[in-house]
């Protein structure tokens, strides 16, 4: 059966001047450096450097047989969500990166299956542009964890979702954007704990802000880096919830343990004991395997945690490498 790795990132080799195609200042940009290396750069500061596996689709497939992964679901970049900007700009950018990353996928043929990126600042333009990419051949959505101080509880981001399910549309929630402050300035601090909090705190704005209660079941919603620090504390939300409800229910119906089933997590956990918290937490029908491939904090072996866990039945191994990703993406 194919193994499936849910989680990782494109970025393509050049894209047009984005100022001149959709106004504004300080866009990202790509200094290749040559043809193995490059940098991202915003405006005149270095963002991130990365390899040709961000882009190379023979690269790419060389480290998913050497890791023994079939199938790789390839989604945007969280630097190009471009959020913060006037939608209409948003919506020039989605379509550009959407239009690059079909093509970076079909370079790898059925093995890379491209997910886009929406204007999500404005709702019906995000619908729109999901509509678009489906129709392109795009298979589902990443989104940010929240836009500006608007969480997945907004309205505006609740419709989109609502369109999600209504088109069969699967979505995969990146954290971005992370707080920034002295004391997070040092060891990769926004990484190693911002990413984990901004997770946790999208996973409840969705089930305290009432969202599963609106949204239909049928909504396929993925959560990156294992749930972030969110499977660890689930025991301290339902606590709350019963014992301070005058402020910490929401809108949601239900304690938060009761929403377990509704969203899919993936495995970039690292290590054995985390992997058995999160499958007795969340569920063996709800963790597929990801990697946050090709960047360096994801996990290489990608899927190594999943097969090397000794509590796993030879079923539920099956499930986190194929079953559940199938089933996530109906593929």
């Amino acid at each position: 059966m194919d193994v499936y790795d849910v989680h990782t990132h494109v970025v393509p080799k050049g894209w047009p001047d984005l100022a001149a195609e959709c106004g504004g200042t300080g866009w990202p940009w790509l200094r290749v450096d040559n043809e193995r290396a490059a940098m991202l750069m915003v405006g005149e500061r270095e963002w991130r450097p990365i390899q040709s596996a961000c882009w190379d689709a023979p690269t790419r497939l060389s480290d998913m047989d050497a890791d023994g992964i079939d199938v790789q679901v390839v989604s945007p970049t969280p630097l190009f969500f471009s959020y913060d900007r006037p939608a209409d700009q948003a919506v020039r950018v989605a379509r550009i990166f959407n239009d690059l990353v079909l093509e970076c996928a079909a370079a790898g043929g059925d093995r890379l299956v491209p997910f886009c990126q929406v204007p999500l600042q404005d709702p019906d333009a995000a619908c729109a542009e999901l509509d678009r990419c489906l129709a392109a051949g795009h298979a589902g959505v990443e989104i940010g964890n929240h836009v500006g101080d608007r969480d997945l509880d907004d309205p505006g981001v609740v419709e989109f979702l609502k369109h999600c399910a209504h088109v069969g549309a699967p979505v995969f929630v990146h954290p971005w954007d992370m707080p920034d402050s002295p004391r997070l300035g040092r060891w990769m601090a926004r990484w190693l704990t911002g990413m984990p909090a901004e997770t946790h705190l999208s996973m409840l704005a969705m089930i305290l802000g009432g969202v599963f209660d609106e949204v239909p079941s049928s909504l396929r919603i993925c959560f990156a880096h294992g749930g972030g620090s969110f499977p660890y504390w689930l025991g301290r939300a339902d606590n709350a919830w019963h014992r301070r409800g005058d402020l910490v229910r929401g809108r949601s119906t239900h304690p938060p343990s009761h929403y377990i089933g509704r969203f899919y997590v993936d495995s970039v956990v690292f290590e054995e004991p985390a992997l058995r918290l999160l499958v007795s937490v969340v569920g063996e029908d709800r963790v597929m395997v990801g990697s946050d491939y090709p960047y360096p904090l994801g996990e290489r072996p990608a899927g190594q945690v999943v097969r090397k866990a000794e509590f796993l039945t030879d079923d539920q191994r099956t499930k986190l490498l194929t079953t559940n990703a199938r089933r996530f993406l109906e593929h």
